[in-house]
């Protein structure tokens, strides 16, 4: 016990004499008290500073689980049930929509909607010119699009590559419990003359992660078929018929090469066989010249590339013209196949759906009996057929990155079936071109435009936010430039598939309906609790530009509209007219949904009915001092670019100079005087009633010359506007300033009818507008099809060509239903 109390510091008597001591001694009374208040000041600031490292231990924490929590909801799924069912995509519950041209980034491709899906198609190359494979512009093909395409059993295209004509057309067959069987045929021609070309064609099948193939040749050389198996298709084999002349009659003389080779991936098709080519191979024709060729070869290939799946293909040599034809036949479809689709059948085949596709277009859009011509039916088969055509079913993870986070994380495992712009430049979903799309599609195949729909509200996140723009798979991040990979949580786009829904509403079954509506109310609130303004029933873009020395005006991409005029410096203070025109219009729609469902609707009712209140939307947007709708915000019209050359440095080459904005005049809370597309939007989704006293003026911006009007289509930005076709940046040259749109046109038109059919004192100018309009974009776009065999992005105001992305089937596809007046 001794040693105990030793090594804690001694025992009690020891202490005594002092305590007694101290006790009779004043002195040493007031020295002892001393120290014990200062223990008690030391105790406190202990404890004190204690306590301050937790608290800030502790907001650390919260600050930390906060950021987690965040990240997490990004990349968490919706919790409602999912809008597409599950197994309702396969070949057994979807057989008309297993297979098909989903592949819109390569010329001719089929793949079926699976996440790892076997693929197949077509490369080709003339010797002395480039391999062709993906779809491109301004790489010597000329023209090429679907001239008929159902979306659901055939299709027929053209492609023309310098002097070369290449016609590819495929016929589905029902059959079995995988999709059934399919059928390719390729024509080849030459126009023109001179010397006929040695021409390879390439067919080939990949798989991307699961699935065998096996080769099956002929005389050791000729890949004549590929005995497949994969989860989804079972059983298959995938047979190369050998070439035909023209016309299919006769044996044509051709060299043949095949690859067989591991895949590091579906992107990286093309480069795999353009480095497998050897110009080694002979093509030996009877009685004639013998000429060397580049054939595929198995000692090239991607070296040091980890394989993930297997390449078969199939190169045919041969001097056009001649016909090639390739058959799919599913194993499970055996028992009940009449016969292989190929030759005349096929021919016959081709015949019959071609004739039933020219009877259900004119049963829906009723061209012929508006007195169209022969070229402007055809043209309009071509402009729907290349949307059908564009269509494409992708699988993977976006990029994504939370405002909160500066690492981008990989989003949700994702499937999307969804149009896409342009097959081009966005072979990819873009959120507020597909509400556009399916105005389109709904009005030609209602069930197929309700499954894409689902299909984009599957890909909500936790919060109830959809990316923008879908970048899912290798094969579409490839055709990506990385500055628009990543996908920012805080940015919205506008909700147009609203705009479709509403459309869609009226005769959509009651289950499909049932099962969209909580991922739409979640899309809503997402939109109306992360993009409201500074005040009441205000709105605002977020995820504007923040560098206010490099663009002449901060782009609003989240809008849609890019380099559309806004407040010249973002703030919080900003009000956007157009994003509130939406928000009205979803309020409407989900109102009428929660209607039809039985459900509480008095939210969305009395939102729509107050976003629609015009007195309130004069209050907030209507700038008496412009006469038009306007933005609000902090803005200066004293904004220029000018070049600037930074200080030179000793010992180095002079820094070129950059082109930066200056302000010479400070920024005010004021409305944006920039006359164009923005300031229309209340006309544009009819918010404004019959008799309101602001249709005059919009109406009268609509058909000045000076503003919006010109003979090809209204312009983005009116003419007299200080940013009208003035560049953003040194490399970013105009594109919502003064360029005609086919979308905003469309809601143009569909706008100007309304007026036009109801009883009010400005229902016979809005009339007048709408035939002149009508008139004018139509033609324009026919025109520039005539001319280019393509639909353009956008269109120039002062001659009406083509501009930007081509082809571009998505929104200026529209064109179809204003031929039709069908809005």
């Amino acid at each position: 016990m001794a040693g105990e109390r030793r090594r804690r510091g001694g025992d009690g008597p020891r202490e005594r004499p002092r305590e007694r001591l101290r006790d009779r001694d004043p002195k040493l009374r007031q020295q002892q008290k001393t120290p014990r208040g200062s223990g008690r000041v030391r105790t406190v600031l202990v404890l004190t500073a204690a306590a301050a490292a937790l608290a800030l231990g502790l907001a650390a924490a919260v600050a930390e689980w906060n950021r987690w929590s965040e990240v997490s909801r990004l990349v968490t799924p919706h919790p409602a049930p999912p809008a597409v069912p599950p197994g309702s995509t396969g070949p057994l519950a979807s057989p008309t929509y297993f297979w098909g041209t989903y592949r819109p980034h390569v010329y001719f491709g089929m793949k079926t909607r699976s996440p790892r899906s076997v693929v197949t198609g077509l490369m080709w190359l003339q010797h002395g010119g480039n391999l062709r494979h993906t779809s491109e512009q301004n790489n010597g093909v000329s023209r090429y699009g679907w001239l008929m395409h159902d979306g659901e059993n055939f299709g027929v295209q053209e492609i023309r590559d310098e002097g070369l004509v290449l016609r590819t057309e495929f016929v589905k067959q029902p059959g079995g419990d995988h999709g059934g069987d399919w059928s390719w045929r390729v024509t080849v021609k030459m126009e023109g003359k001179g010397p006929t070309p040695l021409l390879s064609l390439f067919f080939y099948v990949a798989t991307d992660g699961q699935g065998t193939l096996r080769p099956v040749l002929e005389n050791g050389t000729r890949l004549a078929a590929v005995a497949g198996t994969a989860e989804e298709l079972g059983d298959f084999t995938l047979t190369f018929l050998p070439p035909t002349g023209e016309g299919g009659e006769g044996h044509k003389y051709a060299s043949y090469n095949f690859l067989a080779a591991g895949v590091p991936g579906l992107h990286r098709l093309t480069d795999l066989v353009r480095q497998s080519l050897r110009e080694s191979s002979v093509f030996s024709p009877p009685s004639r010249p013998r000429r060397r060729y580049f054939g595929v070869s198995s000692t090239g290939g991607l070296p040091g590339e980890t394989p993930r799946g297997q390449l078969l293909l199939h190169q045919v040599t041969l001097e056009p013209p001649a016909v090639v034809e390739v058959t799919l036949e599913s194993g499970s479809a055996a028992g009940v196949r009449r016969g292989r689709l190929a030759g005349p059948a096929l021919s016959a085949a081709l015949a019959q759906h071609v004739a039933t596709f020219e009877q259900r277009f004119e049963d829906t859009f009723g061209l012929g009996a508006r007195g169209m011509s022969l070229s402007q039916r055809r043209f309009a088969q071509a402009a729907l057929s290349e949307m059908l055509g564009g269509i494409g079913f992708f699988h993977g993870h976006s990029l994504l990155r939370s405002e909160h986070r500066e690492q981008p994380v990989p989003g949700i495992e994702s499937m999307l079936f969804t149009a896409v712009p342009s097959r081009s430049c966005f072979p990819r979903g873009f959120l507020w071109d597909e509400g556009f799309h399916l105005l389109l599609l709904s009005r030609w195949d209602p069930a197929l435009a309700r499954d894409i729909l689902a299909h984009w509200l599957d890909l909500l996140n936790a919060d109830g936010w959809i990316p923008r723009e879908q970048i899912l798979g290798d094969e579409a991040r490839a055709r990506v430039p990385p500055e628009f990979v990543l996908q920012h949580s805080e940015t919205a786009n506008p909700p147009t598939l609203l705009l479709a829904l509403e459309r869609l509403l009226p005769d959509a079954p009651l289950p499909y309906l049932r099962r969209i509506f909580p991922r739409l109310r979640a899309w809503f609130e997402w939109l109306n609790r992360t993009q409201a303004g500074p005040e009441p029933f205000t709105f605002r873009w977020r995820g504007r530009d923040t560098d206010l020395e490099r663009f002449l005006n901060p782009k609003t991409l989240s809008s849609g509209l890019d380099d559309y005029p806004r407040a010249s410096h973002p703030s919080a203070e900003e009000r956007h007219l157009d994003l509130r025109c939406w928000m009205a219009l979803g309020a409407r729609v989900l109102a009428a949904l929660a209607e039809r469902l039985g459900e509480p609707l008095a939210h969305y009712r009395d939102m729509a009915v107050a976003l629609s209140d015009n007195d309130l939307l004069d209050r907030l947007h209507w700038a008496p001092e412009l006469g038009t709708f306007a933005d609000f915000g902090n803005h200066s019209t004293a904004v220029a670019l000018r070049w600037h050359r930074a200080a030179p440095v000793p010992g180095r080459p002079p820094p070129a100079p950059q082109l930066r904005r200056e302000v010479r005049e400070a920024p005010r809370p004021q409305f944006v005087g920039a006359l164009g597309y923005v300031s229309l939007f209340p006309l544009l989704l009819q918010l404004l009633q019959v008799d309101s006293p602001r249709l005059p003026a919009l109406l009268g911006s609509m058909r000045s010359e000076k503003q919006l009007w010109t003979p090809f289509g209204l312009r983005s930005l009116a003419r007299d506007s200080p940013w009208y076709l003035r560049r953003n940046t040194e490399h970013d040259p105009p594109y919502w300033r003064g360029s005609i749109w086919v979308n905003i046109n469309f809601l143009a038109l569909r706008a100007l009818q309304g007026y036009a059919q109801a009883a009010g004192p400005h229902q016979e100018r809005a009339a007048e507008l709408y035939r002149e309009l009508r008139h004018n974009l139509v033609a324009n776009v026919f025109r520039q099809y005539e001319a280019t065999g393509f639909l353009w992005e956008h269109y120039r105001d002062s001659d009406g060509t083509g501009q930007g992305c081509h082809p571009f089937a998505g929104w200026s596809a529209l064109v179809v239903l204003a031929m039709a007046e069908d809005y």
